[in-house]
């Protein structure tokens, strides 16, 4: 939630009331970054939210010429146009009205859409007092003086964007320094900037700043060494943080020219691609963004969809809106009717800066971009481990210590440090080359080895987000039936794939999945089981499983196989809708076995409808060859999904 600016009990006049009714009422206005909002105020208390107007809607904020007699609490009044409204507000006091004047105006300062005229008088009796026009929508009559927009601000900032110096000849894309590891508020001028107005700070190019405020997606306020703070482009400066992200080069090979707008959506990082309209939800409300948004493929074959966060509707949480974004009969694209342009990149710059229908406009892009080794990239087997830099553990598996690690100082990749004695190295060594063949959307990439010194490391794709038994702890709460079914019909489509290849996995639950930026599940650890040195994973003949996901045969005869890994899915799937809850929590190692083998099943989780409660008990048939293919599971998954509408 935004920190207040502002915060004071004011008078507000009803819009379609006369000047000096009763229906002049006070309310709490609330002033932030982005919004005014005012609420019902009872007894020394705030109520519920009355009304809100995003500040980039506000064309001017004047004061109004009295009338008399005027009563002793209207006798400081401001207007705010917004949307072709007038409200009327009442301060305090001169000095209450000066510091919300200053307030409002220095936060409108980069409005593109400021007015250079107003009425000064009221509208009262069908007219303006001012000028006396009888119609509401009669053009301003009085000229919006100097003192109407804060001195040292420009009144169109944005307009007025310079634009970096041109790429160098050696390169097609400007030359960009190699992101860092450091802390997040520092970043480095690209460009040297001379500043231009007394808000503005100059930039040296090399130099270090702080971030102090990038609210605005074109200037940002920063502070120097020195301790000097400013106004500088923002597409002047890169950070160690990697911002902005729009303008450097992403792990993809990605990268914007800043002096010119490219018309391929992959070249953005709001673009999500193929996402499904349930993860894009579940994506916008974990991010929480008031105007966070991101642009996908439609299933509706061939279009594309934005989708919308924002909490200004009733919804406690948030809710997200989709818009289709439609062509018009000369090609133009658009997502509002009066606002055609050539581009969908165009379409979304404007509505950036401008709602125009939609529910509010865009204001932070949803990246689900990572630094993530790029599937073109061919990677040698037997890895430098010079190359490899330690960054942070990210937790501990049956193998080790698992860490994130930096690639070529900038791929983003796991790390498991094998700990002697936790695995048959040899046996792994020998056939994980195969395994690192296996290439799929759903499956986390084996990239390598380091085996020329101990520790061993095992090198994979690195999935921000952890495992999906931790994630389904932390975040299963926010998440909906259809969103859950969606995480298991990813893991289907994974295992589809090692089915048609005849690879087993032997491991399969939800603490062997992971987690993506973009929330999708990927089946990690497939085949490792077969060289744990566990008990927790040894039977009595020796075989390594784990008990709770392990079917009948495996239980009596030790044998494995797709059938065997669709019984595990099953379990994998119960986990999902009881977000996270250990099976057959109330049973040792004993009464399992004998429990399973009897026919005992896991009961109906409270959040699986009737329908997913018979797909995962499809694959707890006793006879392997009674149970679904992982095909069939796919199969009866997708109908209970959500359509994208």
């Amino acid at each position: 939630m935004e920190q207040p600016l502002l915060k004071e009990v004011l008078f507000k006049q009803s819009r379609w009331k006369r000047i000096f009714s009763i229906n002049c009422k006070q309310y709490l206005f609330i002033l932030t970054k982005s919004s005014l909002t005012y609420h019902s105020y009872k007894h020394g208390k705030q109520g519920k939210q009355k009304g809100v107007i995003d500040l980039e809607t506000i064309k001017c904020v004047e004061t109004v010429s009295l009338i008399e007699p005027t009563p002793v609490n209207r006798q400081y009044p401001i207007q705010i146009l917004y949307n072709e409204v007038t409200l009327y507000v009442y301060a305090n006091g001169e000095q209450s009205r000066t510091k919300w004047l200053n307030a409002l105006k220095y936060g409108i300062r980069n409005n593109q859409c400021l007015s250079l005229k107003y009425h000064s008088g009221f509208w009262a009796n069908g007219k303006w007092l001012c000028c006396a026009q009888r119609s509401r929508a009669a053009p301003c009559c009085t000229l919006v003086t100097d003192a109407g927009i804060l001195k040292g601000a420009s009144s169109n900032r944005r307009s007025s964007l310079p634009l970096p110096p041109v790429p160098c000849e050696k390169c097609e894309h400007t030359c960009l320094p190699e992101p860092a590891i450091s802390s997040l508020q520092m970043v480095e001028a690209l460009y040297q900037y001379n500043s231009k107005e007394q808000t503005d700070i100059s930039l040296v190019k090399g130099e270090k700043y702080y971030i102090i405020d990038d609210g605005d997606q074109d200037w940002w306020k920063v502070k120097d060494t020195q301790g000097r703070e400013g106004y500088a482009p923002s597409n002047y400066l890169t950070g160690t943080n990697g911002k902005p992200e729009q303008y450097r080069k992403t792990a993809s090979n990605k990268s914007i020219d800043p002096t010119k707008q490219s018309d391929k959506l992959e070249d953005y990082v709001w673009y999500a691609g193929t996402l499904a309209r349930t993860k894009a939800e579940q994506l916008l409300q974990q991010m929480g963004k008031e105007g966070g948004y991101l642009v996908r493929n439609s299933s509706q074959g061939g279009g594309y969809v934005v989708s919308v966060f924002t909490k200004a509707l009733e919804s406690k949480n948030g809710t997200t809106r989709h818009y289709h974004v439609h062509r018009a009969a000369g090609k133009k694209y658009f997502l509002a009717e009066k606002h055609l342009f050539d581009t969908i990149p165009e379409v979304i710059k404007y509505h950036q800066h401008n709602s125009a229908g939609l529910v509010t406009r865009l204001r932070q892009p949803v990246s689900t971009e990572t630094n993530k080794v790029p599937a073109s990239i061919d990677v040698e087997w037997e890895l430098n481990r010079d190359e490899i830099v330690l960054v942070k553990e990210l937790g501990s598996g049956q193998f080790g210590v698992v860490q994130l690690g930096k690639w070529k100082q900038r791929y983003d990749v796991a790390v498991k440090m094998i700990k002697e004695g936790s695995m048959s190295t040899d046996e792994f060594i020998e056939e994980a080359e195969t395994m690192k063949k296996l290439k799929h959307p759903k499956l986390v990439q084996l990239h390598g080895v380091c085996t020329n010194q101990s520790p061993i490391y095992i090198v994979t794709e690195y999935v921000s987000n952890g495992c999906l038994l931790n994630y389904l702890k932390d975040h299963g709460k926010e998440l909906n039936k259809l969103q859950l079914l969606e995480m298991c019909s990813d893991v289907t489509e994974a295992m589809v794939y090692l089915e048609d290849l005849q690879f087993i996995h032997r491991d399969l639950a939800a603490r062997n999945c992971l987690v993506d930026q973009r929330l999708i599940v990927k089946v990690s650890d497939f085949g490792m089981a077969r060289y744990v040195l566990d008990d927790q994973y040894t039977s009595s003949t020796g075989t390594k499983f784990p008990l709770k996901w392990s079917s009948p045969e495996i239980l009596s005869y030790s044998k494995f196989s797709s059938k065997s890994d669709v019984w595990a899915f099953g379990v994998l799937m119960w986990e999902v809708f009881t977000l996270g809850k250990m099976p057959y929590e109330r049973f040792n190692s004993t009464e399992l076995v004998q429990k399973i083998l009897s026919g005992y099943r896991l009961y109906r989780p409270q959040m699986a409808s009737e329908e997913s409660y018979h797909i995962m008990s499809s694959c707890w048939h006793e006879q392997p060859e009674d149970r679904p293919t992982f095909k069939q599971l796919l199969f009866n998954i997708q109908p209970l999904r959500e359509d994208d509408k």
